[in-house]
């Protein structure tokens, strides 16, 4: 194996990762998109981009740093072979713009626990909390997108085309990128516990 990991000029490139094999199968905000090669395969991509909700960015950061938080919103690998997500995720983070504060999950309706994120020393900061999620038949469309163009007397007038189903909850994992400074600053507005990692 001969990886190596580089930021993706044309974010089209990992399209057919997002779109064709992560479970989600949709395109999240991709501020940052970097590709894991194997020789001149590309075989992976992480994804990094602005997280949809204002209440979890003032409880990562408070109003300080909003602007500095980004999440890590897509790891998709073709092979997942041993120790390529971590190194992936790894060295992207090496490669992001700083300071930074990365927040990214793991969906307990998957059964994931985030081990990548263990790996590589994300912090970890608990389960998310109980919610509800808007959803459309026959879309793919995000919750935050379906409530930002239809409002709510909308939504609930039209039981026929929009319901609602209970969030699965997800480990939220968060790491710090810049100096020592940087991440003290940071470390002092986070509002949740740091805890131990689940297993």
């Amino acid at each position: 194996m001969n990886y190596k990991v580089k930021l993706l000029e044309n974010k089209k490139l990992a399209e057919p990762f997002i779109l064709d094999i992560h479970y989600a199968k949709r395109k999240p905000s991709m501020s940052y998109v970097f590709g894991l090669y194997d020789n001149d395969e590309l075989i992976g991509v992480v994804t990094y981009g602005t997280p949809p909700s204002k209440a979890l960015l003032k409880g990562i950061a408070g109003e300080d740093y909003m602007d500095k938080v980004i999440e890590l919103n897509r790891l998709v690998l073709k092979y997942n072979r041993k120790n390529e997500a971590s190194y992936l995720v790894g060295q992207s983070l090496k490669l992001l713009p700083k300071p930074k504060i990365v927040v990214s999950y793991a969906d307990t309706a998957q059964n994931h626990t985030g081990i990548v994120y263990q790996a590589t020393n994300f912090i970890y900061t608990g389960l998310s909390a109980k919610r509800t999620d808007w959803r459309m038949v026959n879309s793919n469309l995000h919750s935050y997108t379906i409530c930002q163009k239809w409002d709510s007397k909308h939504r609930n007038n039209n039981p026929d085309i929009f319901y609602k189903i209970d969030r699965p909850r997800k480990h939220r994992y968060i790491y710090y990128l810049g100096n020592k400074k940087n991440k003290k600053q940071f470390l002092k507005k986070l509002k949740y516990p740091i805890m131990e990692y689940p297993k």
